[in-house]
């Protein structure tokens, strides 16, 4: 069993931010880790001012998931922005678990957060890099290599006008290449030179 002393040196030194909230849900104690990260001060954190930090677009979003799960008693995760020091915007993941005492007494809750800005970031360069990769298949259109048949989204074969028609609206027109006209109707070709 760890003394009290011991205790408030593993939770100042741990490799995270932490902190804690009572029955009511205010939050009574950020530790060093989370006052060096936003450049605020315990004082500043306590209460509802720790919410000060996180932006306004999670901000809803983050008191509906925390609040929820305070009344519910209930583990939580979530993710959202907070302020840093430097005012840069970080992505934080959040886990709180309800607190009991020696007698199983609910005492509020205890909570870590990690910076999860890089994972965030590489997240969404993945799923810019895919949408980009799903435009450029969807615009790939598959051709016979033979007969210039063109597959349609439904899996069928049809003439490229046909085809250009119905999935471009294009109205068709037909005519010959010169290659096509020298090939097919040389004498033509030769008649006008």
């Amino acid at each position: 069993m760890l003394r009290p002393s011991e205790y408030q040196v593993l939770v100042e030194q741990a490799p995270m931010i932490i902190w804690r909230a009572d029955v009511t849900g205010k939050c009574d104690y950020f530790n060093d880790r989370w006052l060096a990260f936003t450049g605020r001060t315990l004082a500043q954190e306590v209460g509802d001012g720790w919410a000060e930090g996180v932006h306004p677009d999670d901000l809803q979003r983050c008191l509906d998931i925390y609040l929820g799960a305070f009344g519910a008693r209930k583990a939580f995760e979530m993710e959202y922005r907070l302020r840093r020091h430097d005012d840069a915007w970080r992505w934080i993941f959040d886990r709180g678990t309800p607190s009991l005492d020696e007698g199983r007494n609910f005492t509020g809750f205890i909570g870590s957060c990690v910076d999860v800005t890089d994972r965030v970031n590489a997240q969404a360069a993945i799923e810019r890099l895919h949408a980009r990769e799903v435009a450029d298949l969807a615009r790939l259109v598959p051709v016979c290599a033979n007969c210039k048949k063109v597959r349609d989204d439904k899996g069928y074969w049809q003439a490229v006008d046909t085809y250009l028609q119905r999935s471009e609206g294009k109205r068709i027109t037909h005519g010959l290449c010169e290659e096509c006209v020298v090939e097919l109707y040389p004498e033509v070709v030769e008649a006008e030179k």
